[in-house]
């Protein structure tokens, strides 16, 4: 028997293995999507390097180094490198986690999805929940960045005042103009179909690798120092003992490894997803890592000073040194581009997961935001309501750009929650013999009939050291800090940022928990 749902309806598979769990799916993707319980109703026309594409865009390691830098060095001087391949070990026990159950359960909504089969309807929900406000808030976070970069390429893009600093009010103000904008453009593309999101981001993440190649080169062969650099632990900032500090310059890998598993979120609009996800969740954390490792290996070796200098200028200034001024602003023209597709890969992945919940009847007005248009087989409705609330979100940092800021950073957490809501329930499962076979003892395959992606005997460890790892950070992020949180001193309460927010968003998810909704019973046709 086939199971399959109509569009507004989707069953529940949260305590039951069926179809996705090891199974052998149907021969051809739709057939494939129909046995987890869904109508092939988005264009399914991504290939490998898209689905790549919208994973190392998200985390878009040119656009949040350019940004970043500056923060871990200032905590933990040249030492605060090795705060990278920590995070980067950490987190790829996450992704090998997700590329597990992607090859499973290759649905859009991932984490959505996969935190409801793995721990139940109100888990998958608040990790829908937390994913859908990090994602609009961190959207809002990368369109606002615009204001570092356009300014300083041309002053031209200084069309409100002519101050160009984000703590400014005419600063503020044109930050909130161009990142409006630029999430009108985003929102326009996600409109008209995944075929030109996916080439508009398959050109920028190409723009982006080259001008990550081109900064570790001019790095590097400008070098001031050897690579034992990454050894000075430099000033150890405001914190008794350098481990605090090196603690909390980790804050800055933390902030840049995440949104790899975005792949998850088209796997309904990817060809063979349960081959396809699982690899490309790997490859765009790996490459982000490796990428993003030489780019602050070269700053520290190329830096013209290792002082505070460096702590405010960052990247820019280092490279402002390095490049001079044509090829500085050249440069800047390419953080653009990667700033615009890092806003719309956030954009798409929580269109594609507030649609995902919607068409399980989980979200307010859910018939309307689960619509997909037939033309152009995207869902507009949620691309424009995340369009809306970014712009929203954007006017806080007229008010107040420290609340912005502490906004911004806090999004991350619940970022770390919602993954937590997917490995959590994923070793209580373990424990319990998931991944199982299929009742025919076949192993899993995908459409080609190749074993999928598996742990094997590791899973537990893996899973184990995974939810270790993703608890330790959510402490580490949220801890009241007012050098993070609070550093002109204004607003002491903004140092409990972190446990204020996760409770508020707690709270208001309660509210809008949709009771007495249950998901209908899959209906049965065909043979």
């Amino acid at each position: 028997m086939t199971t399959t749902a109509t569009p507004e309806s989707a069953p529940s598979y949260a305590s039951s293995d069926k179809a996705g769990s090891g199974g052998v799916p149907a021969g051809n993707d739709a057939d494939d999507l129909s046995e987890l319980g869904y109508h092939q109703q988005l264009h399914r026309s991504l290939g490998k390097f898209a689905s790549f594409a919208a994973g190392f865009s998200f985390v878009s390691i040119l656009t949040t180094i350019f940004q970043l830098f500056g923060l871990g060095f200032g905590f933990g001087g040249p030492a605060f490198f090795w705060t990278w391949p920590i995070v980067y070990a950490g987190q790829f026990l996450v992704a090998l986690c997700f590329a597990e159950i992607a090859a499973r359960y290759p649905i859009s909504g991932a984490i959505y999805q996969w935190s409801r089969r793995m721990g139940g309807e109100v888990i998958g929900w608040f990790g829908g929940w937390f994913m859908i406000i990090a994602q609009i808030v961190t959207a809002s976070a990368a369109a606002i960045a615009l204001q570092v970069v356009l300014p300083t390429i041309w002053s031209g893009f200084q069309i409100i005042g002519d101050d160009t600093a984000l703590t400014s009010t005419s600063g503020a103000a044109n930050a909130v103009l161009l990142g409006s904008v630029l999430l009108v453009i985003v929102t326009t593309i996600n409109c008209v179909g995944v075929r030109w999101m996916s080439r508009v981001n398959s050109i920028g993440v190409t723009c982006e690798l080259i001008g990550v190649t081109a900064v570790i080169l001019a790095l590097f062969t400008h070098a001031q120092r050897g690579p034992d650099v990454v050894f000075d632990t430099g000033a150890p900032g405001q914190q008794p003992g350098y481990i605090w500090a090196f603690i909390v310059s980790g804050l800055m890998a933390a902030y840049v490894m995440v949104g790899f598993g975005s792949a998850g979120e088209l796997a309904e609009e990817t060809h063979n997803p349960r081959r396809v996800a699982p690899r490309t969740i790997r490859l765009a954390l790996t490459v982000s890592a490796v990428g993003g490792g030489l780019m602050l290996l070269g700053a520290l070796m190329a830096a013209p000073t290792l002082d505070d200098e460096l702590a405010i200028g960052g990247l820019p200034y280092v490279l402002d040194s390095v490049l001079g001024s044509f090829w500085g602003k050249v440069l800047l023209c390419d953080v653009a581009v990667a700033i615009l597709i890092c806003t719309l890969a956030i954009q798409t992945a929580c269109s594609r997961l507030m649609f995902s919940m919607a068409r399980d009847g989980r979200l307010p007005f859910s018939k309307q935001l689960a619509h997909i248009n037939e033309r152009t087989g995207t869902p507009i409705a949620p691309s424009i309501l995340i369009g809306v609330l970014c712009i929203a979100v954007l006017l806080v940092n007229v008010g107040n750009a420290a609340i912005f800021t502490t906004l911004a950073s806090v999004c991350i957490i619940l970022i770390y929650l919602a993954y937590l809501a997917v490995t959590g329930p994923m070793l209580y499962r373990r424990f319990q013999g998931w991944p199982r076979r299929s009742e025919s003892d076949a192993p899993a395959v995908d459409a080609d009939g190749k074993k999928l992606f598996s742990l094997g005997p590791f899973g537990i460890v893996v899973n184990l050291l995974a939810v270790i790892y993703g608890a330790l950070m959510v402490v580490n992020l949220s801890w009241p800090r007012a050098e993070v949180f609070d550093p002109a001193g204004e607003m002491p309460v903004l140092r409990w940022a972190g446990p204020i927010c996760i409770a508020a968003t707690v709270i208001v998810g309660i509210a809008c928990y949709p009771r007495g909704k249950e998901h209908p019973k899959p209906v049965k046709v065909g043979f």
